[in-house]
């Protein structure tokens, strides 16, 4: 049985608090623990100290000029949420094929959006890595197991409701000691399997915003390997506006085919003045397909995950045009 290991579980209650407790190296955020503490029974995480952010980050999601949403929200209010299904139905759809409803019960958005990257050298328990011989994104010194020769580390981005929040055009609110500031949500990623958060310690999301929704459509699909749950291995979100039939403003971003999500300009461009007729939609299926990085380090070929970022890409664009 994998036990976890022995820790402190600090509670504070403002964001300043916690972001001056989260400052020690040694301490490590946690809200509804779904990936935190597989990971710490695993030993890819031994923090010293928890940092719960329970009572530092609400769950309420609120409609005024766009919609507020708390960073301690559950990916089950999230996915079920009438206005949300409604005017953003991307990132409802992709809370909802998250995992089990159980974890996403105790799962929330901001440990979605922080969520470590992924690896089948990396997500093993200590003893299978001890025997195996590490990798380089626990151990610096070890070469990445999937690419050799490769100067970082090249573990996948595997949230689902990231894509959908960048295709949606998402702000995120970032506390810390100094105060707060507004990030967009493709600008908290880099493309990078260690270093995967342009964030620095201390720093908190506290909440995430939505602009208003007036003549938007969105939608996300994702390909894995048990369709009861589990991580995408190829995952795409797009949302269009129209005036009339003629799409003014478009935006497509893609999860799982590279150590960070990714919006994909040149699909946005080649939706914008059509009406999302066949030949349109495979110009941005194809401007996907070529965005798409998938490496050999989960399920999945990488041929098939290259090759379902173009299908999924072209079957979430039909479904916006009905």
């Amino acid at each position: 049985m994998l036990r976890l290991p022995r820790f402190d579980f600090a509670t504070p209650t403002t964001a300043a608090e916690a972001a001056a407790l989260l400052a020690d190296p040694n301490a490590m955020a946690v809200a509804g623990g779904t990936d935190v503490y597989p990971k710490m029974k695993r030993r890819q995480f031994v923090p010293r100290t928890l940092v719960s952010l329970r009572r530092v980050v609400d769950g309420n999601i609120s409609n005024g000029d766009g919609v507020r949403i708390g960073a301690g929200a559950t990916l089950t209010a999230i996915a079920e949420h009438a206005l949300l299904r409604e005017q953003y139905r991307a990132l409802a759809d992709a809370a909802s094929v998250i995992s089990t409803p159980q974890l996403r019960n105790m799962g929330t958005l901001g440990g979605n959006l922080c969520l470590d990257t992924r690896c089948n050298w990396y997500d093993q328990s200590l003893f299978w890595r001890k025997a195996e011989g590490y990798c380089m994104k626990t151990h610096a010194e070890v070469v990445c197991r999937v690419a050799p020769s490769s100067a970082r580390c090249l573990a996948v981005a595997s949230a689902d409701t990231v894509p959908a929040l960048i295709a949606l055009g998402a702000t995120a609110t970032i506390a810390n000691v100094s105060g707060s500031r507004q990030v967009d949500i493709v600008e908290l990623y880099r493309e990078d399997g260690i270093n995967y958060l342009g964030l620095a310690r201390g720093d908190i999301v506290t909440e995430v915003r939505l602009p208003p929704a007036r003549g938007w459509r969105s939608a996300y699909l994702k390909l894995r390997e048990r369709g009861a749950f589990d991580f995408p291995i190829a995952g795409v979100a797009a949302a269009v506006r129209r005036e009339g039939a003629e799409v003014v403003a478009a935006r497509v971003a893609i999860t799982a085919l590279g150590s960070s999500p990714k919006r994909v300009d040149a699909a946005s461009e080649a939706l914008i003045g059509t009406r999302l007729e066949d030949e349109a939609i495979e110009r941005a299926a194809e401007a996907v397909f070529a965005a798409a990085r998938p490496m050999d380090n989960t399920s999945g070929t990488i041929a098939e995950r290259k090759r379902a970022a173009r299908v999924l890409t072209a079957r979430t664009l039909r479904s916006l045009r009905e």
